[in-house]
């Protein structure tokens, strides 16, 4: 057998053994998390304000993105980019 098939035939078999071995983890993760459900008393509701904060984050976050992409299509100039900036992070 040529050197480059034994070396494809090891990757493969190594490659199917190391995802059959991924596939058996997830499997006994997602039993364990399972038994732990289970066994766990059902969660308090969650409480509205600490989503509100989360959210405004992913907010600004987002604005900051599009100022970026603003400021690098050449739209924006150092100084609007600068001041958008501060008033996002602001609040």
């Amino acid at each position: 057998m040529p050197r480059m098939l034994r070396r494809a035939a090891v990757l493969g078999a190594t490659a199917h053994v190391a995802s059959n071995r991924g596939q058996a983890r997830a499997e006994q993760q997602q039993q364990q998390a399972a038994a732990d459900a289970s066994a766990a008393p059902p969660p308090s509701p969650p409480e509205q304000a600490p989503a509100a904060p989360a959210a405004a984050s992913t907010d600004s976050f987002a604005d900051l993105m599009k100022l970026k992409e603003l400021f690098d299509a050449g739209v924006l100039t150092q100084e609007e980019f600068d001041a958008q900036k501060t008033k996002i992070l602001a609040g």
